[in-house]
């Protein structure tokens, strides 16, 4: 694995074996992180710190690096077997954020580290409903402009 940094000696051996795995998948494609990142919906950053194990990728991005390196769909299913198997022995050293939604939230989060930053729990998107407002400042700004438009062809006959 020439140009890669050594990872820590205190992994899983499952987590080890993917990361190692994944890194092969990554060579073979022949990209850079940039270019790899460019191809698939996740940045170069976070390419870097999946190959370097410092936090576990989604299925999603192991998806589709099997994708673009082409496997069979017997090779993927393997990969994605030994993903859940790193993700469930992956180190738990990061805190997990204080989210809203209660512990049991935040329990989630700490049971899926690959949860995505754009998965909204169901009650704070309750609680970022607007009540309404958007649609009343809509109606308010729509009389104005009837009001000036009326006022308008009075004005201009």
């Amino acid at each position: 694995m020439g140009a890669w940094q050594s990872l820590p000696d205190d992994l899983p051996p499952e987590v080890r074996h993917f990361v190692e795995q994944l890194r092969r998948l990554k060579d073979r494609t022949g990209l850079s992180l940039a270019s790899l990142g460019a191809r698939t919906a996740y940045s170069k950053s976070s390419w870097h710190r999946y190959l370097n194990a410092t936090q576990p990728p989604p299925r999603q991005a192991v998806t589709a690096l099997c994708r673009i390196v082409g496997l069979a769909d017997a090779d993927v299913e393997r990969v994605k077997v030994r993903w859940e198997l790193a993700v469930q022995a992956w180190p738990r050293t990061a805190a997990v954020p204080d989210r809203p939604g209660g512990a049991e939230r935040a329990q989630e989060y700490e049971d899926d580290p690959t949860l995505p930053w754009w998965d909204t729990p169901p009650e704070e998107k309750a609680e970022k409903r607007d009540d309404g407002r958007l649609l009343r400042y809509a109606g308010l700004l729509l009389l104005l402009l009837l009001v000036v438009a009326v006022g308008g062809i009075v004005a201009f006959g």
